[in-house]
């Protein structure tokens, strides 16, 4: 029979630490990821015995199709005879504590019980192709425990955290009504995590509340049909009465040039302190000259020596990731309550995100367009709309014009000439076509029907995207930037990306 589920929000609170208390969490911790470890090694031993089990290799060999039921019969004799199961190692987890005594002491046997789960679930994973290996925990990894309910062990307990003797206190903001509404909701179960934040480990708590997230007033949901053209750096949309061309994570601070300068102090550190991970240097002619080339990293597993300044490079470097990982997410969350406030229906070309990051590495890392399109969809089908992605090779809306005849444009060509003699945005065009597309099929004919009522407001959008291309080119020649020092904003006509130099990404 299967488990009933219910709809889940997060709500977050930070923790005010003192030395005494993050020391009792520290030793927690340690406890929990000593024991999650433990049942991670026992999940593989036991995987192991499964798949040296008859029953296993027996129904490795029937058919999949034709024997569906007899399969399923051997692969749970497999893992009954290896006690392989969820709640196999939940009692394994606390038969370990107890005999270890000081876990017991720091962790209870509901958190015990779902460390137990998270290692079972990983392993499992491997069991059934979906990943290859799993990781045991070092402490700069392990960043949480979680109860299994709210009734015992680490629980909600009025406006504050109760676990194993300790009280903790978070700092809440009466005047926040997306936490106000949070901590009036019912508790499921609790969370206890710590982050990085600039170099300092800062706790949190999560409440995890049953009931569906407080929507703020402006971040309405309509109901309606949202055609999209998803760009590299921007999209284009068109809903029933209103178009627009919206940038990824606008304005978004890159760091390039401090991390790229963090990155070559962490090769000489490398270089340094383990000369034998190195072929030697060579010399190479370039031209003619006669250039010394650094030697390329040896193959083969190697122990690698990270000193103290290494490792504090790297956290450096990881911080400034974090935060332009931040910015860009805070930013595509705006654009997708954008989008959402003209329609839930959405429609949009099957794009490969995968093939962008090959060929546009940077840009995609600093914008994340997946990270986009995966919130557009959860948030559209929260609101009891869909999310359709369709075939480009049947559509191609982008060749396309209204009488169905398709000419090639190179990608610098953002200006869509019509053969019936309109002129229109490429994106916005495409966006458009995308609101007429049925089974992975466009309608012609629809399209026709529809482009007369639409055109008003694609030119208006159209124009208000040029307007802030030319707001952008005069503040940037007053401040006597050129183009390739500008700041990462999607130049309106011609679609090209351009960044601002380096020196004001700091207040950005």
């Amino acid at each position: 029979m299967a488990l009933s589920t219910t709809p889940s929000f997060i709500t977050e609170l930070p923790i005010l630490v003192d030395s005494k208390l993050e020391k009792q969490l520290s030793a927690r911790f340690q406890a929990g990821r000593q024991l999650y470890n433990a049942c991670l090694n026992e999940a593989l031993v036991r995987m192991e015995l499964v798949r040296n089990s008859e029953p296993y290799k027996q129904a490795k060999k029937l058919n999949r199709e034709k024997n569906k039921k007899q399969r399923k019969e051997l692969f749970k004799a497999a893992r009954e005879q290896a006690r392989f199961s969820d709640y196999e190692l939940q009692s394994f987890a606390n038969l370990t504590a107890k005999s270890s005594k000081w876990i017991a002491a720091k962790v209870d046997s509901n958190t015990q019980q779902k460390l137990a789960s998270r290692a079972f679930k990983a392993v499992e994973r491997i069991l059934f192709g979906t990943a290859k290996q799993v990781r045991f925990k070092v402490t700069s990894r392990f960043k949480s425990v979680e109860g299994k309910s709210n009734k015992q062990g680490l629980r909600w307990v009025k406006d504050s955290v109760i676990w194993c003797g300790l009280n903790i206190k978070p700092i809440i903001d009466w005047n926040n009504p997306v936490l106000v509404y949070g901590l009036n909701s019912p508790v499921k179960y609790c969370r206890i995590l710590w982050r990085n934040l600039n170099g300092k480990k800062r706790w949190f708590i999560q409440l995890i509340n049953e009931g569906l997230p407080y929507q703020k007033p402006q971040n309405y949901v309509k109901q309606g049909i949202v055609g999209l053209d998803v760009n590299i750096s921007n999209v284009a949309f068109v809903a029933d009465n209103k178009a627009g061309l919206l940038p990824f994570a606008e304005k978004v601070p890159t760091f390039e040039r401090e991390i790229k300068a963090l990155q070559r102090k962490m090769q000489r550190s490398q270089r340094m302190h383990n000369p034998d991970n190195f072929e030697p240097e060579f010399d190479k002619k370039v031209g003619n000259k006669i250039v010394r080339k650094k030697g390329k990293v040896k193959k083969g597993k190697k122990q690698w020596i990270k000193t103290r300044n290494y490792r504090r490079i790297a956290a450096k470097k990881a911080e400034l990731e974090r935060r332009k990982s931040s910015y860009a997410k805070s930013r595509n969350l705006k654009t997708v309550n954008e989008i959402l406030r003209y329609g839930n229906q959405i429609k949009t070309e099957r794009v490969s995100i995968k093939c962008w990051q090959k060929l546009y590495g940077k840009a995609i890392s600093a914008k994340s367009p997946g990270y986009f399109q995966s919130e557009l969809k959860r948030k559209a089908e929260n609101a009891g709309g869909y999310f359709l992605a369709f075939s480009t090779q049947t559509t191609a809306l982008s060749q396309t014009h209204l009488d169905g005849t398709r000419i090639k444009k190179s990608l610098s060509q953002r200006i869509h000439k019509d053969v019936t003699g309109f002129v229109m945005h490429r994106d916005l065009f495409s966006a458009f076509l995308s609101r007429c597309v049925y089974n992975d099929k466009l309608s012609l004919w629809d399209a026709q029907c529809e482009y007369p009522g639409t055109e008003p407001f694609l030119m208006d959008a159209w124009k208000q995207y040029q307007q802030t291309a030319n707001r952008v080119a005069e503040r940037e020649s007053k401040n006597g930037y050129s183009s390739s020092e500008q700041l990462s904003v999607e130049v309106l006509t011609s679609n090209q990306i351009v960044t601002k130099d380096d020196k004001l990404e700091g207040n950005a």
